[in-house]
């Protein structure tokens, strides 16, 4: 294949189905540039960048490597990510800040020396939240600033990016599921390099928005509890 010569990193934790381009991905397989990452419904990868970029797909997610530019051997002049769905964290490695840029359905997001999650919903609805540093998202109306921690933005494709705010248990009636943040709310676990000293859990671990929860047989149910997120708010 075409971008079998371009590894841009490799996985650093799977867990029950990450698929890539060829197949199911396993601790250590190496990712390339314009490859897609799935996972299942409970999935969860872990994955290093050649420059030190950390960077999580949750569970029922989509990521496609898009393109990248390498400005030495452990440096990008550029590196894009294009998240079609699911949940995201991203650590800013050591490549200059404008290097890095998230595509999103609703908008691009700019990261600057920055920890955030993303969330990619039904219909391309899209919210980011700050843990560490800035960032800046994108969209239809224009640009909005992230730069206080546990600021959130929500965004929809043609319909712009809302103001900034502080993230709540909203957030999950907002974009329509409280599956959305599973590692800050506790339903899925990173290993310790993804949390940061003062990341936190931004107010989202433990009960959730009381939102029900869709059996495949068509019953519903209460949302369990999430489990502890392993750092403090």
């Amino acid at each position: 294949m075409a971008f079998a010569q371009e590894q841009v990193g490799q996985a650093t934790l799977i867990k029950t189905a990450v698929t890539g381009a060829a197949g199911p991905l396993a601790l250590k397989s190496p990712v390339y540039r314009d490859e897609r990452i799935s996972t299942s419904q409970s999935g969860l990868g872990e994955f290093t960048f050649r420059d030190g970029t950390k960077f999580a797909v949750g569970g029922n997610s989509s990521v496609v490597i898009d393109r990248f530019v390498f400005d030495d051997a452990n440096s990008f002049n550029q590196l894009t990510l294009n998240a079609a769905r699911g949940s995201f964290r991203w650590i800013s490695g050591k490549s200059k800040s404008e290097a890095y840029e998230i595509v999103t359905p609703a908008g691009v997001i700019g990261v600057r020396g920055t920890r955030l999650d993303i969330f990619v919903g039904l219909g391309g609805i899209t919210s980011v939240v700050l843990l560490e540093g800035a960032a800046r998202f994108c969209g239809a109306n224009g640009c909005e600033e992230l730069r206080r921690r546990c600021d959130v933005v929500v965004a929809t494709p043609g319909g712009g990016v809302a103001p900034a705010s502080r993230v709540n248990r909203d957030i999950y009636q907002t974009v329509g599921t409280d599956t959305a943040f599973p590692f800050l709310s506790g339903r899925q676990r990173l290993t310790r390099g993804f949390y940061g000293f003062a990341s936190g859990s931004c107010g989202l671990s433990g009960s959730r928005s009381g939102m029900q929860r869709t059996e495949p047989g068509g019953a519903d149910r209460p949302e369990r509890p999430a489990a502890p997120s392993g750092y403090p708010d």
